[in-house]
């Protein structure tokens, strides 16, 4: 049989084929394929099961996994020499930002924009809680969207309790797999709730002693919504390692970038200290915002304690 999955606990996988959910396992040579992830199969990935019958239950064992369009992945924080796939064949992120309660970096941002890019997926800014804040938050928002708007990037403001650009969201999701991503207490699930109300999902207030979101998500799931389209609710990053990307291919993910680089005077600019860099030139000339170019310094220069860091402190 031939499903996509739809929710894994780690240990089994819910698998949708035909309309009915199946609970599988995987096969053990899965473990030892030398696929360096935390999680062999993920969300969204389309799989071949066999149905087993031993039991009253009916559960599978999937035996193959079919190849992926694309996928999300970042660096296991934990085991910083493996990967995490947070979903697999997503047509579109929306990556939910919060200016506070909690704060989202533009580093954090970046990372994730970075490996939208570097698989072809469409990214999303949605800016979060609009309803919550004062004119210096405002500010900031469109500070932002200065940055992220004139380099192809779609900003939407919302207000998941205002029901404020719910439809605008909704309309963007029409006949596609939407994948939902943040820090912790960002807004995922009420967000989700408000686009689609019969789902109630969990929530929980954000923890006044440390100002961070609590993990009400502990596994990405899809749901198929009542508009046809499909959506991946992950559970919260507190941060984002960028993986396997060459030196002389990252400036290529950052779309100001790769639209001035045929300007350098060498094909293989990697933008630091060459002479007659387009990247640095326009850099200097406000063109480019210096703190999408810090990030790509972070990235190239693999200083990997960044997306670790406490974005609480």
């Amino acid at each position: 049989m031939i499903g996509t999955v739809y929710k894994s606990t780690g240990s089994w996988y819910w698998v949708k084929s035909e309309n009915t959910l199946y609970k599988c396992r995987i096969k053990g040579k899965f473990r030892i394929k030398g696929i360096k992830s935390t999680n062999p199969i993920a969300v969204g990935d389309i799989v071949e099961f066999d149905l087993e019958t031993k039991t009253d239950d009916e559960t599978g064992v999937i035996t193959k996994i079919k190849d992926r369009k694309n996928y999300i992945v970042r660096k296991s924080v934990n085991l910083s020499k493996q990967t995490h796939v947070i979903a697999a064949n997503i047509d579109q992120v929306f990556l939910l930002v919060t200016i506070n309660n909690p704060p989202t970096l533009t580093t954090f941002i970046d990372r994730f924009l970075v490996t939208a890019e570097a698989y072809s997926i469409n990214a999303i800014l949605v800016f979060n809680k609009i309803d919550i804040y004062e004119i210096e938050e405002k500010a900031e928002i469109l500070y932002l969207k200065d940055i992220y708007e004139p380099i192809g990037y779609t900003c939407i403001e919302v207000s998941a309790l205002e029901n404020k650009n719910i439809d605008t969201i909704k309309e963007l999701m029409l006949g596609k797999v939407s994948m939902f991503a943040g820090h912790s207490g960002v807004g995922k699930t009420t967000l989700v709730n408000a686009i689609e109300p019969g789902l109630d999902l969990k929530t929980k207030e954000i923890s006044e002693q440390h100002k961070q979101g609590q993990h009400t998500t502990t596994f990405a799931e899809m749901f198929d919504l009542s508009f046809d389209a499909k959506i991946i609710d992950t559970p919260g990053i507190k941060g984002f390692g960028v993986v396997d990307m060459e030196k002389d291919e990252l400036g290529d993910y950052f779309p100001e970038f790769f639209a001035l680089k045929e300007h350098c005077k060498f094909n293989n600019c990697i933008h630091i200290n060459e002479p007659n860099c387009a990247v640095k030139e326009a850099l200097e000339n406000d063109e480019i915002s210096w703190s999408r170019y810090k990030s790509y310094l972070q990235i190239l220069e693999g200083e990997e304690e960044n997306y670790r860091t406490d974005i609480w402190k």
